[in-house]
This record gives structure tokens, C-alpha cells and sequence, in this order.
């Protein structure tokens, strides 16, 4: 991604939605992992907070336990029991063929990649392998994001709110839109079996990498460089 600076960027950033807004979180695929490579049962949301906190988690094959966590990132192919398991049990969709109806139409591809890197974006090294960027977001913060997204673009989903677990979510569907090179973001986070694993009060926005490149740009000249109204919301952030 040519032409991006991260310091740049994490200084506009701040300067937008203050210093108590949460930085967000560069995730890509590569051979090497960037940190703690463990193990987790469940859905591994639950090792977010070390992200968060400024420590990198990489996911693999052999660390992820859930099977739709394989799926979504493209490690592993569907598991037979998914469909069944995700109407029958959670009661999430009608029925197994709507599942398989959903996956069909994210067209999850294979990765390359051995390694699934989650890296704060203070710490990351760089965006060049970026797939996208994730935010953790209060509904203040999340009002912000979309007004930025919406600036320069009147699709219609130019902010995307898709049925999927919190992996679809947050990599499935961001993996897919920057590989086509396309503009929309996403919300999400709506799972019920994500939601343990997340605060009570937030949900994810994920920019890909293909809508960042422009939207990098945006930041300072939309309402987030210090409109009336924005600034009252900012102040609430703030505290």
C-alpha cells in the first residue's frame, strides 16, 4: 500500500477521535507469525484482549480449535457438521441449506499464508501485507467510523452489515472484498456466541485493505477534522 505511513495515519487517527479511542488492529497472512502462536479452544476471540493490549496473536491451522474459525480464515475447508450444527443447534439460520447458501455466496478461498497475524496497529511494522484493519467500537466511535466511510462513497453498501459468525465477520468478509479490490466496510459482531468475548458495549468495524488506500486520505477532511457536531461526540469519547 504505497503512499501510506502508519505514524501518519495513528496521529490522524487520534487527532480525530482523541486519546481514549482504541487503536485498531491490522490483521494479514504471512509464513512468519508476528507473536503468541497457542492453542485455543473455542472461539478465539477470547485471545483478543492480548491484541488489544499491544501483545500480536497468530492464528494457524493447528492453533485454532473451532472449525468455522478454520473455515473463515480460510485454513481448512467446511467441516460436513457446520450446516446442521449452525441451524439445528444455534439456531442462527432456518436450516442447513441456508447456511450453505451463505458460504456459498463469501466464497472463501484457501490461504497461502501459514500464519494469521493480529497486530495493534502501533505496533505493526508496516501496511504492506495488510488485509484489513479491525476497530473495536462503543456506538460513539462506531458513529464516527461510518460518517468517515460514508464520505466519499454513496453505495448503498458502503457500510455492510452481514449475517456471519464473529470470524466471518471480521476476516472472511474483509479477506474477500480486498482481494476484488472493493470499497465497502463492515460491521459486526452480531453473534450471539461472540459476544461473550467482547464487551457489552461495542462491535467491530472492519476497513479492508483495498477501501483503507482511500479512505487514508479522507480522515482530515471529513466532519471527523472537527465538525460541530462530531466534536461534541469526540468529547464524549473522550470522557
Amino acid at each position: 500500500m504505497n503512499g501510506i505511513n502508519k505514524d501518519v495515519f495513528i496521529r490522524k487517527y487520534v487527532d480525530a477521535f482523541g486519546e481514549k479511542a482504541e487503536l485498531p488492529i491490522v490483521f494479514y497472512y504471512d509464513d512468519k507469525p508476528a507473536g503468541v502462536n497457542e492453542k485455543t479452544g473455542g472461539c478465539f476471540f477470547k485471545c483478543f484482549d492480548s491484541v488489544r493490549n499491544g501483545r500480536a496473536i497468530s492464528l494457524s491451522a493447528e492453533t485454532i480449535g473451532c472449525g468455522g474459525g478454520k473455515l473463515y480464515t480460510g485454513f481448512a475447508p467446511m467441516p460436513p457438521h457446520v450446516p446442521g450444527f449452525v441451524s439445528g443447534k444455534e439456531r442462527y439460520k432456518a436450516s442447513p441449506d441456508d447456511v450453505l447458501e451463505v458460504i456459498k455466496r463469501l466464497d472463501v478461498q484457501p490461504q497461502d499464508g501459514k500464519f494469521l497475524n493480529f497486530v495493534r496497529i502501533d505496533k505493526a511494522e508496516d501496511f504492506g501485507k495488510m488485509e484489513g484493519l479491525l476497530f473495536f467500537a462503543t456506538p460513539d466511535v462506531l458513529s464516527g467510523l461510518a460518517a468517515w466511510a460514508f464520505y466519499d462513497n454513496n453505495s448503498d453498501d458502503a457500510v455492510s452489515c452481514l449475517f456471519g459468525s464473529g470470524c466471518s465477520s471480521v476476516v472472511a468478509q474483509a479477506v474477500r472484498e480486498n482481494r476484488i479490490g472493493g470499497r465497502r466496510t463492515f460491521i459486526g459482531l452480531f453473534d450471539p456466541s461472540v459476544r461473550p468475548h467482547v464487551g457489552a458495549n461495542e462491535l467491530s468495524f472492519v476497513i479492508p485493505a483495498s477501501r483503507f488506500s482511500e479512505m487514508y486520505s479522507t480522515i482530515d477532511s471529513c466532519c471527523l477534522s472537527g465538525c460541530n457536531a462530531w466534536l461534541k461526540v469526540k468529547a464524549r469519547i473522550n470522557g
